[in-house]
């Protein structure tokens, strides 16, 4: 009776390891088994392994840790069942690193985690969209949510390479949390942009450009427009007004300097530009008070300094200058 009871045991094994085999889920799929029913006196080794069985198309969590009991407690043993719950492991944590992901970036804000599992995801599969998309815009929210600039290099790596292969025709399948593909680019675009803005503020310029021409609610909002500007101050207005001033400053006109002036020029009305939109942007709202404030300020400082101190046409320019496409980087 015993001898019985032990082979309808380990046919059991058998039966459940040969449906699994077949399981598209399996990275062992369409693995024909042959086996001989092992025999075996263990009660627990059995409900341990019947336990991963019944739940792992139901409950992969409580299949996970039902697996990773069994191979703890039979390390020694190389069979069949022990290989194929190795395998089902290295699926099961893969898929889940991919799902704990954006739970990291937007919800628990925890961004070293995010870096450490994206970067394990990324191992695996280098090109793997939905990855390069959170952890190319969780940069953005780092520094935005808890001022740590740490990961500024890696997110615009991420946020380039996502940009790449949307525009190649790649798809993550959900643009979540994002509305769309267009939303999506704009966003990363956008981060790539404000990422460089501290370090690298000529090549913040294209990016941010590139941010407010989707028709998306950055080009509304008051801050791309602010950033752009900020980008043309510290970058190229801050390098050529230098320049001009130790070359030119008290000396007299030479066609050299006049052009010199020419192109500083071209800059100043590009600030002047991209101000004028961010106060049209901010409009009436008293969540862009502070903002409008700031780039009124700037706005007028410019145009004045344009207009031989006066700002008549300032308010013209601001109420129509959203209407008008907006000016490229000069070359």
């Amino acid at each position: 009776m015993k001898y019985l009871i032990k082979r309808a045991v380990g046919g059991a094994l058998v039966v459940a390891f040969l449906l699994m085999s077949l399981d598209a889920r399996s990275p062992i799929t369409g693995l024909v088994v042959v086996a001989m029913a092992q025999e075996t006196d263990d009660p627990v080794k059995i409900e341990v392994y019947t336990r991963f069985v019944n739940n792992r198309k139901t409950n992969e969590t409580a299949a996970y840790q039902a697996a990773t009991e069994y191979l703890k407690r039979y390390p020694k043993d190389k069979d069949q069942y022990t290989q194929y719950l190795q395998n089902w492991i290295v699926v099961y944590e893969r898929d889940e690193r991919k799902r704990t992901l954006p739970q990291l970036v937007y919800n628990a804000k925890n961004f070293a985690g995010a870096y450490s599992v994206g970067k394990q995801i990324l191992a695996d599969e280098p090109n793997y969209l939905p990855a390069l998309i959170h952890l190319g815009y969780a940069g953005y929210l780092a520094v935005t949510t808890a001022k740590n600039e740490t990961f500024n290099a890696d997110a615009q790596a991420y946020a380039n390479k996502a940009i790449q292969a949307i525009e190649a025709g790649k798809s993550p399948g959900s643009w979540l949390p994002f509305k769309d593909k267009d939303d999506t680019l704009a966003q990363l675009y956008y981060t790539v942009g404000f990422l460089s803005l501290k370090s690298a503020p000529d090549r913040a310029i294209s990016p941010l450009i590139k941010a407010a021409q989707f028709e998306t609610d950055l080009k509304k909002s008051p801050s791309i427009y602010y950033y752009i500007a900020t980008a043309y101050e510290s970058g190229p207005y801050k390098t050529m007004a230098a320049s001009f001033q130790a070359s030119f400053a008290g000396k007299e006109e030479t066609a050299q300097s006049k052009l010199a002036l020419e192109k500083l020029n071209v800059v100043i009305d590009l600030i002047i530009d991209v101000y004028a939109r961010s106060v049209a942007a901010a409009g009436n709202d008293p969540a862009n008070a502070q903002s409008k404030t700031l780039s009124s300020n700037k706005l007028a400082e410019f145009y004045k300094f344009r207009h031989q101190g006066s700002d008549a046409g300032m308010s013209d320019l601001i109420t129509g200058v959203l209407a008008k496409p907006l000016p490229p980087k000069p070359q």
